[in-house]
């Protein structure tokens, strides 16, 4: 059955939140001045997956401002975003210092890094402790944390995502860590070969929540951040978040009641319910929650959510010949198997 009505009218107020553009809270066409670093798939330069600045760049969109990112070497990226030079990050992680100049927004991705390996490879790995004296393959210039850093691994360095498989799959690293957003590409862009060459973990080695962040220097950082985060939700109900991360299915809490609802990026799916869904964030997924089955699961379809499968109406089971016309079908990766 489907909710009551006063949870339908809230989830409908975030599906049909008004795309129009508004004047920007400083009433400046200037756009912010923004400053990363290249950490692909989530931020890049222009033309490359950034899927990260992509998703700020729409935010802000829907609140009439504009942004230009910089990128710089990591070395370089907290001493700029700390300086009067920029405007803060479309890309941040949280520490002290940086919350000392910095107004963050409400966490939009969460970084995950998800341990892969050839079929025959244990990947039950619970610490990157667990990683010690096995081959890593990590793309060159990634910044993995010093946690990896002291794991005592040994580390194959690649120039790609794409590479770093490779690697694996040519028997030259034991692992690559990859990012569970690029480890979902894969599998829903090359299923077959996934199931018959890979092993993927269940349990993410390295987990940090991205944010948005302005200088509090700003006289209208407050207001920029507060309406940014007010986008959110309405992003995920109308499929902007399908379309820029490239994934068919979220599971995403989207009327704040504490529990995931499996969201589709278009109303017409096909006769089953899907068999996995990107989490957008693991603490909005308990641990008991089970995967998505006809029974046990909850659905959003047009602006309403559905407490299982069976009470999904007809209407959005028929076979999707017609794909979302608003989803991306460009390319991302390129894997060779």
């Amino acid at each position: 059955m489907r909710l009551p009505l006063y949870a339908t009218l809230l989830v409908c107020l975030f599906a049909t939140a008004p795309v129009s553009q508004t004047p920007s809270p400083s009433g400046s066409a200037a756009p912010l001045r923004l400053v990363s670093t290249p950490w692909p798939p989530f931020t890049n330069e222009s033309g490359q997956p950034r899927f990260a600045l992509d998703l700020v760049e729409a935010a802000l969109g829907r609140i009439g401002m504009t942004s230009k990112t910089t990128i710089v070497e990591p070395a370089r990226f907290t001493p700029a975003l700390l300086s009067n030079v920029y405007d803060g990050s479309a890309a941040a992680w949280k520490d002290a210092e940086r919350e000392r100049v910095l107004i963050f927004s409400q966490p939009y991705l969460e970084n995950r890094l998800i341990l892969v390996g050839r079929k025959d490879e244990d990947v039950s790995a619970a610490a990157l402790s667990d990683l010690k004296g096995k081959r890593i393959a990590i793309v060159e210039g990634y910044a993995y944390g010093d946690a990896l850093e002291k794991s005592g691994a040994i580390f194959v360095r690649a120039r790609s995502e794409e590479d770093s498989l490779t690697f694996v799959l040519q028997n030259k690293a034991d692992y690559v860590l990859m990012d569970d957003l690029v480890v979902q590409y894969i599998v829903n862009n090359y299923a077959d070969e996934a199931k018959a060459t890979l092993n993927i973990g269940n349990t993410p080695l390295v987990k940090r929540p991205l944010y948005f962040a302005v200088r509090r220097a700003r006289p209208d950082a407050a207001s920029i951040i507060s309406q940014f985060n007010a986008q959110l939700r309405g992003m995920i109900a109308d499929r902007t978040y399908h379309r820029l991360l490239h994934v068919p299915w979220i599971s995403a809490d989207i009327d704040g009641d504490g529990r995931p609802e499996f969201i589709p990026e278009s109303d017409r799916v096909g006769v089953t319910p899907p068999k996995q869904a990107y989490t957008l964030f693991l603490e909005d997924q308990a641990p008991s929650t089970p995967r998505p089955t006809e029974s046990n699961s909850r659905f959003f379809f047009g602006g309403n959510i559905y407490t299982d499968w069976a009470t999904v109406p007809n209407q959005f089971k028929e076979d999707p010949r017609n794909p979302d016309f608003r989803r991306s079908t460009a390319s991302i990766f390129t894997f060779k198997w």
